[in-house]
């Protein structure tokens, strides 16, 4: 059975900042000391800027020959990164896949086959979208490793992202849905308030030595709304009449998504490592998702895991959906904090949306 390795991790993370007390000026539901409170998000990167009363401006004309504008754009900059980083040349790439739920266009695999164009893979890579959220990074990776080890893949490269910014409306994000019937409904705000923009990239090789790379992985589905998105499908197109502004939201299930959280994650936590208990003491740096840092911190410490151990960036860069814990290996493996070739052993777990959940444990 085939080795499969880290070769290489990239991301991009947007420059412009929007402070907590900005968000909420233009999103009314909870205050700024609320959202602090409760979230523990600071600030969140956005792509595109938002005007005064909260709708989205495209970047200036004048950025774009040297900022990213679009999904297609932060994702093929975290993937150049991450192939300069391994020495792979794109068109030794097999497959690529980009997880994501904001695509720049929904259908035909389209920001997945525009990175296969612009980086020049070859006829026969595979190029997919594959539409997920939180929980599909760990899950897809935990298909890619299975069909490397078994010799179908030599090097893949799994991109994530998350683009916010150009759906903020007020119109949309400050409605509210009911989740089932009988249930609270649920504003959209809250999405406005968490969630941040970013890619993130890794380049996986099945040429590893034996002991080196994805040691174990595991993934799994349950069945739960966490996240709520009821249009943009067939049956609530905006021309049959069916369709409410509040229905383009994503929209987050906070009581559902706080008591799932521990759940899920415990499992994948216990389930990735059960066939190598002897290494949970040697794990240097686990790479979560992050909802918001207070539901993070819950965790950690229910877990009694060690807190310098784990990395956090939801309270700079809000919750990155998909891309977060790739973005938080990047930035691990630029800054030395671990290091490829080291024997470093570090852990990545997620879930999400509706719901996939995964884990993987890696020695770098």
């Amino acid at each position: 059975m085939n080795t499969v390795r880290v070769a290489g991790a990239g991301a991009f993370i947007p420059s412009r900042t929007i402070s907590t007390e900005r968000i909420a000026a233009v999103f009314p539901g909870w205050s700024a000391e609320r959202i602090l409170e409760k979230t523990g998000i600071h600030e969140r990167r956005f792509l595109w800027d938002i005007d005064a009363r909260g709708r989205a401006i495209p970047p200036p004309e004048d950025d774009l020959p040297i900022y990213p504008a679009s999904n297609t754009d932060m994702s093929e900059t975290a993937l150049r990164r991450a192939l300069n980083q391994s020495g792979v040349d794109a068109r030794e790439l097999d497959a690529l896949f980009l997880i994501t739920c904001t695509p720049d266009e929904l259908n035909f695999n389209h920001d997945a086959m525009a990175l296969h164009h612009r980086l020049g893979c070859r006829a026969d890579t595979f190029a997919l979208v594959i539409d997920d959220g939180c929980g599909g990074t760990p899950y897809i990776l935990d298909m890619v490793c299975k069909m490397m080890q078994g010799g179908r893949f030599k090097t893949v490269a799994v991109v994530a992202s998350s683009l916010l910014s150009p759906q903020l409306n007020p119109d949309v994000y400050t409605g509210a849905l009911p989740p089932a019937p009988g249930r609270k409904s649920l504003n959209a705000y809250l999405s406005a308030y968490v969630f941040g923009d970013g890619a993130g990239a890794v380049v996986l090789r099945a040429d590893g030595r034996e002991g080196e790379g994805i040691l174990t992985t595991m993934s799994g589905n349950a069945h739960a709304e966490l996240v709520i998105r009821r249009g943009g499908g067939v049956l609530r197109l905006p021309y049959q009449g069916r369709t409410r502004p509040v229905d383009m939201a994503f929209v987050v299930d906070g009581p559902r998504v706080a008591e799932s959280y521990s759940f899920y994650m415990r499992q994948c936590l216990e389930e990735v490592l059960a066939h190598r208990p002897e290494l949970r003491s040697e794990v240097k740096r686990y790479y979560f998702h992050q909802p918001n840092k207070r539901l993070m911190e819950h965790f950690i410490g229910t877990m009694g895991l060690p807190q310098k151990r784990v990395a956090i960036n939801v309270d700079r860069y809000g919750n990155t959906s998909a891309a977060g814990k790739l973005i938080l290996l990047a930035e691990d493996l630029e800054s030395g904090r671990v290091r490829l070739g080291s024997g470093d052993l570090v852990l990545m777990a997620a879930v999400g949306a509706n719901v996939h959940y995964g884990a993987q444990l890696i020695r770098l």
